[in-house]
């Protein structure tokens, strides 16, 4: 009997994961981390999840294992995080933590304690290409909560040992299953924040974490007049209109930002739409490589619709993407995930 360790966050999505592979013959085992011990949090805004985790892999007669990857995480996830911001970029953090974290780090602890597979409760799908042998990364079922975004940067090796059990089924049957068998957390609220900032507020988080306020410096506009002083270089990011603290009409939005001088560049709304954008260190997926132009739909962020474009490899290993229609606030340092149909054929980090 295969041995799966399931990675149990407390929410429903994974505790009905372990329903569903219970019922498929699975010998499953639970698997919590604890990635949050020795960061500036207030104690009020831990998230208290791992009971819930625990009680249900309890309920289920599963094995449980409590993980603190704190170190790891810290690292990786939350020392990118803070030099992403600090260089004038916006990070993802969560797509970086998919893949040295909760697929890298957990599943070498996994493997330790002889599992055959790592499964999570995430929206999406895993297939083999038959005729490449490539294991293809595809959209869950419910689009509306598809998280294939998410886990653009898992590899072929990675990809291989993955399982996802809730990839056919959308939220309302999840949370069904998990109230059919009685489990505690079935209407559980979602989460919707950064996990290491529940409240949103990155800046506080990262002043706390450095240990000083962010730089200060000149709002300037297009031409380079200087508008004013800003409040501190990582508050502001690319399309931002809000917070400027400018009484100026037409309404001005964050363009662009420049650590060199932590100049925040303001222009207008048309100024922030581009036809093109330039992206590097590929993860490919569904092919090797990109060796000719590929019509593709796109996405810039996790929210954004879909948008048509042309894929060109450049030298260097960089790709260019022209967009059939021009798209708004195209940010550097996100991640833009490239699909085919349902499979995403791989993803990169836009640098322009």
């Amino acid at each position: 009997m295969a041995q799966v360790f399931l990675g149990m966050s407390g929410g429903v999505d994974s505790s009905a994961a372990a329903v569903l592979l219970q019922a498929q013959g699975y010998a499953v085992s639970g698997l919590h981390l604890s990635l949050l011990s020795g960061l500036p949090l207030p104690a009020d805004r831990l998230p208290d999840d791992g009971s819930d985790a625990r009680a249900v892999a309890s309920l289920l007669g599963l094995p449980f294992y409590d993980m603190d990857l704190s170190p790891e995480f810290r690292a990786t996830v939350i020392d990118y995080f803070i030099r992403e911001y600090e260089a004038g970029r916006t990070p993802n953090p969560c797509v970086f933590c998919n893949r040295r974290i909760k697929f890298g780090a957990m599943w070498d602890a996994a493997r330790k304690l002889g599992a055959d597979y790592l499964a999570t409760g995430h929206y999406a799908k895993i297939r083999q290409d038959p005729a490449t042998g490539r294991h293809l990364l595809c959209r869950g079922a419910d689009r509306s909560k598809d998280q294939s975004y998410f886990l653009c940067r898992l590899t072929q090796e990675q990809l291989s040992r993955t399982l996802f059990p809730l990839g056919d089924l959308e939220k309302p049957a999840v949370r069904a299953l998990a109230e059919a068998h009685g489990l505690i957390n079935a209407q559980k609220r979602d989460s919707q924040d950064i996990c290491f900032v529940p409240d949103g507020d990155y800046v506080s988080f990262i002043t706390r974490c450095v240990g000083h306020e962010s730089p200060t410096g000149p709002f300037v506009d297009r031409e380079g007049r200087v508008l004013g002083q800003h409040k501190g270089f990582i508050r502001y990011t690319k399309g931002q209109h809000k917070g400027l603290g400018l009484a100026i009409e037409p309404p001005l939005y964050v363009l662009r930002k420049d650590p060199a001088d932590h100049a925040v560049y303001l222009g207008h709304n048309e100024d922030l739409f581009t036809s093109e954008l330039i992206a590097g260190d590929w993860n490919w997926i569904s092919i090797p490589a990109l060796t000719a132009p590929m019509t593709v739909t796109v996405k810039t962020r996790y929210s954004q619709r879909e948008a048509e474009a042309v894929a060109e490899p450049l030298s260097g290993g960089q790709v260019r993407l022209r967009f059939r229609e021009p798209q708004r606030a195209v940010t550097p340092g996100q991640f833009v995930v490239l699909y085919d149909g349902d499979a995403v054929v791989g993803d990169g980090v836009i640098l322009e």
